[in-house]
């Protein structure tokens, strides 16, 4: 397992990289995008409900901008990194070379980065500003500061800002992967709370949305927020979490955030009214928790951001594959140089197979987990049952009923029991082409001397996948005709061993004829389940065999032959094959770049995943 935090850390460099390349568009990240497909918080609230202190009190420092109406105009992505220790300091994305210890100079900065994009106004701006913090006071944490939500506009606002700022906010919280931290005040009746409205809207189960009270301290006396905190008034499926702000008086004596927490933990655990709640309260425990569970939704949408990566990689692969580059010389020496590419990624691919370098192990993770998983999960108790025994016996007399053993009614029910191993069989040949054709890709991305080749990886990968093609299309072949040739012929010698006589009635007041039927039955099916049984060892066995030798060892072999066999005849396609165009090598620069950061991520989120 990884370490509490460092899936959080990594997220937090992957969405760094993916800001810096421009892998983003409008909200959290463009539609298909590496940003998107990572999960974050987003800190939802109406203007004044305390959010900036909520996140000033999560990080430990008074950072924020503050004033009156619109404060927060822009999106600010904050990306907290927790160090071992030495000092805090600040970055600005857009200002990467420069370290803020000093967080009045970060509140500063916010507000000028702010006035840059929409000026010296009231106006909002969705282009989001990206902040990360480094300090051992706060947890690996991903959070987005959005405007607070209004129902009005002010002097200087056009009419459209309360829309606007929905607008941008639902951009965020409508994604699947975002966790929305929906922040009310206890001293507004939670019902009207527009966190919790918009919450409800794009999230009604509540799966997605932590609720944060503020504001404790401020309630009229003699009420309390014991009800809405413990989930009776509104309830989620996360609990709710108790905030107490630094009062406006702590902030003008400057009351450093370490001490302000103190102060929450005391009035916690000294109130009368939430004493018993104190161990889930306050600013540092709600960081924790969401920590916590940043963490574990990370964990669980894994497949789903390799699914996703492995997707645009395919199509940036497809991008790059559309581009190429000449090289001088005559025709010998390009036809020398594309064979000793070649020779270069064919001995990378055979390394990958025989262990030199990792992936080829996945094809053995295929017969030794995912087959037999596969064949595990075949419906044979449920086409083997009673009722499905019966009506297939039934129908394969016809009208006659059988007079000895019912051998019809036997065949079919093999026949049809011996079909659902089809599908596993194929499975296991499309998931060995699958791990060859990523090796194959791999192959090419690790063979230094093509990255100079962008049409010549084309027409590598092209053939490559071409003969994997022509070697699945084998190995299917060969594995269905295992699985056809069990049912061709039976082993006649298990079914001789089996008794023949009925089991007789064993209560007296059954009548005869019903225990004669049912046991009968009953053991038809057994006998089925017993012989499918042993043709399904003797197929774990045989189709890794088959997948072998007509896809991995020929994959070895002759996974370029043809290529070879026709690219001496193309005499005058040499130098488009190792063509490039110089207009197109910026665009294939940045587009090597994602590549690499994709494949960077992947790797990455593999190897502190599953640690």
């Amino acid at each position: 397992m990884a370490t509490m935090g460092s899936l959080i850390g990594l997220v937090n460099r992957i969405q760094r990289a993916c800001t810096v390349l421009g892998d983003h568009g409008g909200g959290a990240g463009g539609e298909g995008s590496l940003w998107e497909a990572l999960p974050s918080v987003a800190v939802v609230g109406g203007q004044s409900s305390g959010k900036s202190s909520v996140l000033e009190s999560i990080v430990g420092r008074d950072f924020l901008p503050r004033g009156s109406g619109i404060v927060t105009r822009r999106p600010l992505v904050l990306q907290l990194h927790k160090t071992d220790g030495g000092h805090e300091y600040a970055e600005f994305l857009h200002a990467p070379r420069k370290r803020f210890t000093d967080f009045a100079a970060v509140r500063k900065e916010i507000a000028d980065e702010t006035d840059r994009i929409t000026g010296k106004t009231k106006a909002i701006s969705n282009v989001p500003i990206h902040l990360s913090i480094y300090s051992p006071h706060v947890v690996n944490l991903t959070l987005i500061d959005l405007p607070g939500l209004t129902k009005v506009a002010v002097e200087g606002q056009a009419e459209s800002i309360v829309q606007d700022i929905e607008n941008m906010v639902r951009s965020y919280v409508d994604k699947p992967n975002c966790i929305i931290l929906a922040i009310s005040p206890a001293n507004q009746d939670i019902a009207t709370s527009d966190a919790i409205k918009l919450a409800r809207d794009v999230d009604p189960s509540g799966d997605r949305t932590f609720g944060v009270l503020t504001k404790l301290d401020l309630m009229d006396k003699g009420t309390n927020a014991v009800d809405v905190l413990e989930g009776r008034q509104y309830r989620l499926q996360h609990p709710w979490v108790g905030i107490v702000n630094r009062s406006q008086a702590d902030i003008n004596k400057n009351v450093d955030m370490l001490s302000a927490r103190r102060k929450e933990k005391e009035y916690f655990e000294s109130s009368p009214e939430y004493g018993h709640l104190a161990h889930k309260m306050g600013a540092e425990y709600l960081a924790k928790l969401l920590s916590q569970h940043l963490e574990a939704v990370i964990r669980a949408k894994i497949p789903s951001i390799i699914a996703m990566i492995n997707k645009t990689n395919d199509e940036i692969e497809a991008q790059l594959d559309k581009l190429g580059r000449p090289i001088g010389g005559d025709a010998g020496a390009q036809l020398y140089t594309i064979l000793d590419m070649c020779r270069a990624f064919d001995r990378v691919f055979k390394e990958h197979l025989d262990g030199g370098r990792p992936g080829g192990d996945r094809i053995y993770g295929v017969f030794d987990n995912q087959l037999p998983a596969a064949l595990k999960k075949l419906p044979f108790d449920r086409h083997l049952s009673m009722q499905n025994v019966r009506k297939v016996i039934s129908e394969a007399d016809g009208y006659q009923p059988h007079l000895i053993a019912p051998e019809q009614g036997y065949r079919r029910l093999i026949d049809s029991s011996l079909s659902y191993f089809k599908g596993p069989a194929e499975a296991s040949v499309d998931a060995v082409h699958l791990v060859l054709k990523e090796l194959v890709r791999r192959s090419i991305a690790a063979t230094e001397e093509l990255k100079r080749f962008p049409t010549l990886q084309s027409d590598i990968a092209a053939a490559a996948n071409e003969s994997l093609e022509r070697f699945r299309e084998d190995g299917r072949k060969t594995v269905l005709r295992l699985v056809e040739m069990e049912a061709s012929y039976l082993t006649v010698e298990f079914f001789r061993k089996l008794p023949t006589e009925p089991e007789k009635a064993a209560d007296k007041n059954t009548p005869v004829s019903d225990r004669y039927q049912d046991n009968h039955l009953r053991r038809i099916g057994s006998n089925v389940s017993s012989y499918i049984n042993m043709v399904c060892e003797t197929l774990r066995n045989t189709i890794p065999k088959a997948i072998v030798h007509c896809q991995v060892k020929e994959a070895k072999r002759n996974l370029l032959n043809r290529f070879y066999a026709h690219v001496g005849s193309k005499e005058k396609q040499l130098s488009a094959m190792l063509d490039e165009d110089p207009a197109l090598m910026e665009k294939r620069d940045a587009l090597v770049k994602r590549l690499e950061l994709y494949k960077s991520a992947r790797n990455e989120i593999d190897s502190v995943a599953w640690k």
